[in-house]
């Protein structure tokens, strides 16, 4: 039995029929609890509910090929990325992701007919460069990133009848909700009396002893704007110091004080509960990031840390910027 707090959180649902009589699943990003959703239920659990969804959605098809007397076998999604933000690369819940694309390219190879994103911020082509190598050539050239105006374009391929109201379109639940609550499940933040403890199990890259009363520094070039510095760091025993510094002088090592500071250093509680984060980088440099244990001067530390420097796909950068996307405040 898959666990309520899936059935509760996991945003999206399957609501109205396109043109051609395809039916309509849409993906709400911006609400999504993914660090939530991660340490409150498996990963089989997750995996489960989303390939569950992809049968209802073929039956469905089947359901509408009996009714309208013609071959449905595709499906539309909308992706509403408003909202997207760094919370939503942490790495554990990216990965998660990307596995259930592999199963649904695997398992559905033919059954997208089409995908919109629409409200997509200036942090999405981040997150489909994370994905993009795992789409089919053929899925990729599906994908319609929409502009300012998504609600004019989604209306030529759906009748208003069929769009919630919240959408552009004139459909409401039967007590009038403008988001069809009663079909599409919006998500939330999770209550921490939902989390598993211990059951996320991390590795990590690097693992580090640091001397008391010292630091260590780990430097990483960003070339352009807009790459995501994310990393994950647990430390041994004790808390331990974490900041992240731009370099004013190249090629030589500087001191905190020497360097302007990107992410103000302080003190984390590492060997109670890892800690992980994200970062824009709005210009390009040596990134250094600092792991601070200055302040002891009775223990050294073990700190064991994963960094990654995200790219973003330029192809979908310029797009957006060409079809003037709506970036949420």
């Amino acid at each position: 039995m898959l666990r309520k707090v899936v059935q509760l959180y996991l945003s999206g649902g399957m609501c109205g029929y396109d043109m051609e009589g395809s039916p309509i699943w849409y993906d709400i990003v911006g609400p999504l609890d993914a660090r939530g959703l991660i340490l409150s239920a498996t990963k089989q659990d997750l995996l489960k509910t989303k390939m569950r969804d992809c049968e209802r959605l073929v039956q469905e098809c089947h359901r509408q090929s009996e009714k309208l007397g013609k071959r449905v076998d595709t499906v539309t999604l909308i992706y509403d990325c408003e909202g997207l933000g760094l919370k939503h690369l942490w790495k554990p819940a990216v990965e998660t992701y990307i596995e259930f694309l592999c199963m649904v390219e695997d398992n559905y190879p033919e059954t997208l007919k089409r995908l919109f994103v629409i409200k997509a911020p200036k942090l999405f082509p981040v997150a489909y460069n994370l994905v993009k190598p795992f789409l089919s050539e053929e899925t990729r050239k599906k994908i319609m990133v929409l502009g300012g105006n998504w609600k004019e374009v989604l209306l030529k391929y759906v009748s208003p009848d069929q769009v919630p109201m919240e959408y552009g379109g004139t459909m409401t639940d039967p007590d009038g909700d403008p988001k069809c609550k009663s079909k599409i499940n919006y998500g939330g933040e999770i209550p921490k009396k939902y989390y598993v403890r211990d059951q996320l199990k991390q590795q990590y890259e690097h693992t580090v002893q640091i001397s008391r009363g010292s630091s260590h520094q780990v430097e990483y070039e960003i070339l352009f704007p807009g790459c995501v510095l994310r990393w994950q760091f647990m430390s041994d025993g004790s808390d331990v110091g974490f900041g992240i510094f731009l370099k004013t002088k190249m090629g030589e090592r500087q001191k905190a004080g020497e360097m302007t500071e990107v992410l103000p250093n302080q003190r984390y509680n590492a060997h109670l509960v890892p800690e992980d984060g994200s970062l824009t980088c709005t210009e390009p440099g040596i990134y250094v990031l600092r792991f601070d244990n200055t302040y002891s001067f009775i223990h050294s530390k073990k700190v064991s840390f994963t960094v990654e420097v995200l790219l973003p796909d330029k192809a979908s950068e310029e797009k957006i910027q060409e079809l003037g996307s709506v970036t949420p405040k």
